[in-house]
């Protein structure tokens, strides 16, 4: 019996806790309940601002190659290390080339020889021709042979010369002074010039200026100009942000998937070496920027009052409209705005003034949704 009347004492507070909170989501709010959510209108600045993604690079990146081919011998310089113009970076294996080189030597000889010998044999055969022994034809012949050892004579001396650059080539050195960013060959390895210069070493002129490759849509592209501010971070100090200057727009576009983009350059200063070559740059253009004016949240200017069904109020306002709270509701207020930041809109008219209250949300159906989610969660 005792059982009986527990059951029957549980099921009645189950059916009450039900109706309990059946009650409380569907309860009205009180009269003079908090609808709202203010914010008073202030004073600050802005910044308007577009942002875009970049790449930093060194101000002057050399590519240092190889006009021949050949096996690598010797290597003078590694990652980071700092060098001068004229300084010996490595060294490829000249024994061909000087082998190549005595050939050419032994070719200019033996044409001299030859070009010795015409030479003597003209003036025999011109004595001859003043004595007529000999035609005037024969001697013709003579001169083009003559001429002939000399074209060689002069053939042999080029490649003489070209296969002593050749040998002065195996020594690859810096054409500028710098740091060595990347070394893309190795002791031992074998590198062919033959269809394409191949690329041993990247060397940067100076760290201590590097440029920003931006590329900026083309929406944006109309409010950049030569020598606007850029301010930016990079992933590895987001704590930091650094500043430059736009160098340079570039007229040609890139087209991807039928969006187009503009590559822009952007002058900065690296005097700590803060900065590294290939680092991702978030890039923030300054467009305009405005101390001190009167502004309200964004989400100000978005808020619209609600109805008793929930649909929105109808508006006949033209323009800009916040909303002020006044007697515990929503006026309507058209209002004139200037630059944006994204969180903060200047107002440029005396409609509103400083510390006016202004709608930026409504909380009955944010309430609304606690309660009838406190009803499912039972």
């Amino acid at each position: 019996m005792s059982i009986l009347r527990s059951k029957k004492f549980l099921i009645i507070l189950l059916l009450s806790a039900i109706i309990f909170f059946f009650w409380q989501g569907n309860e009205k709010p009180e009269a003079g309940a908090d609808q709202f959510r203010t914010q008073a209108v202030d004073r600050g600045d802005i910044i308007q601002t577009i942002s875009a993604n970049g790449t930093l690079t060194p101000l002057v990146l050399v590519n240092v190659g190889t006009q021949i081919s050949g096996t690598v011998i010797k290597l003078h310089v590694n990652f980071n290390d700092q060098v001068v113009t004229g300084q010996i970076l490595a060294e490829l294996d000249p024994a061909l080339l000087k082998a190549q080189l005595a050939q050419s030597k032994a070719n200019q000889l033996s044409s001299s020889v030859a070009l010795s010998m015409a030479e003597n044999k003209l003036r025999r055969n011109q004595s001859l021709q003043e004595k007529g022994f000999i035609s005037s034809e024969a001697l013709d012949i003579v001169e083009q042979e003559l001429d002939a050892a000399n074209a060689q004579h002069k053939v042999s001396r080029a490649q003489v010369t070209r296969d002593q650059a050749n040998i002065d080539y195996s020594v690859i050195k810096s054409p500028i002074s710098g740091v060595v960013i990347a070394r893309d060959v190795d002791l031992g390895q074998t590198v062919a010039a033959n269809f394409q210069t191949p690329v041993l070493f990247q060397i940067a002129n100076d760290l201590s200026q590097m440029l920003i490759n931006i590329s900026v849509a083309e929406a944006d592209i109309g409010q950049l100009h030569i020598g606007q501010q850029v301010n930016f971070t990079v992933d590895a100090y987001q704590d930091l942000q650094f500043t430059g200057a736009v160098k340079q727009v570039r007229l040609n576009p890139t087209i991807q998937e039928n969006v187009v983009t503009y590559n822009v350059i952007a002058l900065v200063n690296n005097d700590e070496g803060t900065l590294l070559p290939g680092m991702t740059a978030n890039v923030r253009f300054i467009i305009d920027q405005k101390r001190a004016v009167l502004r309200v949240p964004n989400a100000a200017l978005r808020y619209l009052p609600q109805s008793t069904d929930g649909a929105a109020a109808p508006i006949k306002l033209d323009g800009p409209v916040v909303y002020k709270l006044e007697a515990g509701k929503p006026v309507a207020v058209n209002v004139v705005t200037g630059i944006t930041d994204g969180n903060f809109t200047e107002i440029t008219d005396t409609v509103i003034t400083e510390n006016d209250l202004i709608i930026v949300r409504e909380t009955i159906a944010e309430e609304k949704s606690n309660r009838n989610f406190r009803v499912r969660a039972f």
